[in-house]
């Protein structure tokens, strides 16, 4: 750095930008006006743009989106139903995200968010389960009361603007949970310690795959774990492989390079799935957990409906039928004061409601990501409120903006440059459209998705948590740890922060991304998941100021615009340092020039006044 002359000396980092590092919440639009704002801005003024941009993208991204979501509304439905005793099942989920993912494609302020099941909800309901079960009353009914009072809170909440807390999330919170996203991928689809789910479980001979052939003198589960991991990492290699076409020399036009991109991940798993069924059809492999028919999951044991079949009537032929689609708001077993109960435990759906979708919204609509059509977050959890009120009417999952395939669409959606930065995004609500509608459908040919294999789906996860790593500033400052300083990358905070100070900011983070991983894998404590979360903003606002100055917070924690303007005011000082110092140095140069020639002069004139003499 320059050195200061004369008192002269460079401004402080604290002073070149007033207020840098400090976050603010916005004005509040209440009285429903925020809500009124959301529609014209997001609905009324891009709809029609949005039903219109077709094209080749649209294609690949719904097919994307299509395999992205079913696997885990599957999965999801399957746990339902042990939580629930089969109230709500995998065909119950099927339907939920089906009718809410093509109404809200319609209808949503923020079409890029894809709706579906969490962890945390279904911890929820789990809970809830539980509590109708003690109060000796159906399930289906105290779910129904409680989506009652839920839609309520939704509205006052969006009526009076309190989604913009939210907002006072910055790039701390950002990617302490999209690292969190991230290991859910890579977790999920390599080896998940907290369940029996990825692919190198396959290698355990006690894994559920190998139980319907435990039995078979013939089946070797390593052979079928060998084979389900060369699918899965196989499938992971080809996407990657698929997508460098986009900026590589092969292919006679940019037309078909950008088509092999996009096609990627479906053509990968249609070549591994082809694989599978025509290579290795003698070598079973999980596949996914598809339910016989379109019906209600709980069967019933007679036409009241109170036992299920065939756990409480085993000496049963075949079930009586199936429950009704419909709740019964009036099967209170003589405790009338039920519903006002519910509102208890409606305040705790909504805050998962209020916080899982808040903060996917956030993250999804970060300033780096591009996106013009606005902001919808009144809008949307008014509308979140009232989906959910009917998916509790019918006995279906509540479902709130899913994180992970809320990034897939985004990504997939996106044009990037060579280094992974998005430069635009495609805004469409095609897309959303035609996947859910494909989920619809599969309801009617539930069998064929029984042909896709599972560890091809695995590879396809592991992909994408692969594939968002860079793109997390949380990660890249991860991995200075492990490098020499003097090859560090050029950025805003390396270049004009301490090294010791960047690692301590890291650390920081670090340790409150391992209390929210803590939480979101322990199942008795997951349901606090969001809520951790959210206390991601608090430490930001009020614990970081107090270990970091603002300008550092600003080059660690601001948007892109905020940097710059730090960085050019850093650079402007500097300049005029060097400036001032310039000058300074030179008007020293003339007095001594000055001072030189009177010297000479006066040497000369003794030298005269000598010889003369």
């Amino acid at each position: 750095m320059c050195k200061s002359t004369d008192g002269d000396k460079l401004p402080a980092n604290s002073t070149l930008v007033p207020g840098a590092g400090s976050v603010h919440l916005s004005a509040p639009m209440l009285w429903g006006k925020g809500i009124i704002h959301d529609f014209k801005e997001c609905v009324w003024q891009h709809w029609w743009k949005e039903m219109i941009n077709f094209n080749q993208k649209t294609v690949a991204v719904t097919l994307l989106v299509f395999i992205t979501v079913i696997a885990p509304t599957l999965t999801f439905g399957a746990v339902y139903g042990k939580s629930t005793n089969n109230n709500i099942g995998a065909i119950e989920t099927m339907l939920a995200t089906s009718w809410i993912g093509i109404t809200y494609a319609l209808i949503g302020g923020m079409p890029l968010c894809v709706i579906g099941s969490t962890g945390p909800v279904l911890a929820f309901t789990t809970a809830l389960f539980n509590i109708a079960k003690n109060l000796d009353v159906p399930f289906l009914t105290v779910y129904a009361w409680t989506s009652v009072w839920l839609v309520g809170y939704a509205f006052l909440a969006a009526f009076f603007d309190l989604t913009r807390f939210v907002r006072l999330a910055t790039r701390f919170t950002d990617e302490i949970f999209a690292l969190i996203i991230v290991s859910i991928f890579v977790l999920d689809a390599v080896w998940d310690p907290f369940s029996e789910t990825g692919l190198f479980w396959y290698l355990s001979p006690g894994h559920q795959s190998h139980a319907p052939y435990e039995n078979d003198p013939d089946y070797n589960h390593l052979t079928s774990a060998l084979l389900s991991i060369l699918l899965g990492f196989g499938c992971t290699w080809l996407i990657f492989f698929f997508r460098g076409f986009k900026f590589s020399e092969f292919f006679c036009n940019q037309s078909i390079r950008t088509m092999v991109h996009d096609f990627a991940v479906i053509g990968s798993v249609i070549v591994f799935t082809i694989v599978k069924q025509f290579g290795f059809p003698d070598v079973p492999t999980e596949t996914l957990n598809v339910p016989a028919q379109f019906e209600p999951t709980y069967k019933c044991c007679d036409a009241s409906c109170r036992t299920q079949w065939p756990m409480d009537c085993a000496d049963q032929g075949a079930p009586f039928g199936t429950r009704p689609w419909f709740a019964d708001f009036g099967d209170l077993n003589g405790k009338g004061w039920v519903p006002i109960m519910c509102a208890a435990p409606a305040i705790g759906a909504f805050l998962l409601l209020y916080l899982d979708n808040g903060i996917t919204w956030h993250l999804i609509n970060h300033k780096s990501h591009q996106l013009e059509h606005g902001e919808a977050y009144n809008y949307d959890l008014m509308l979140s409120g009232f989906f959910n009120m009917v998916n509790g009417f019918l006995g279906l999952p509540w479902l709130v903006a899913s994180t992970v395939p809320c990034i897939i669409h985004l990504q997939a959606l996106a044009e990037t440059d060579r280094n992974g930065n998005i430069l635009s995004v495609q805004e469409t609500r095609l897309t959303l459209l035609f996947s859910h509608l494909l989920v619809g459908l599969s309801m009617l040919v539930l069998s064929a998705l029984e042909l896709i294999p599972l560890p091809v789906l695995y590879g396809v996860f592991l992909f994408m948590g692969l594939s968002s790593l860079p793109k997390i500033q949380f990660w890249q400052r991860f991995l200075l740890f492990f490098k020499q300083p003097a090859v560090w990358p050029s950025t805003p905070y390396t270049d004009w922060m301490k090294k010791l100070r960047i690692h301590k900011y890291t650390v920081f983070q670090t340790l409150f991304f391992a209390l929210v991983f803590v939480v979101q894998n322990v199942k008795v404590i997951s349901i606090a998941f969001p809520f951790m979360v959210f206390l991601c903003i608090p430490a930001r606002l009020f614990v970081l100021p107090k270990l970091f100055e603002g300008w550092e917070l600003e080059l660690l924690d601001g948007e892109d615009e905020q940097i710059e303007e730090w960085v050019d005011a850093k650079e402007e000082s500097i300049r005029n340092f060097e400036k001032r110092r310039t000058v300074s140095m030179g008007e020293e140069s003339d007095n001594d020039t000055v001072n030189q020639n009177s010297e000479k002069q006066d040497n000369e004139m003794e030298k005269s006044e000598e010889a003369d003499v």
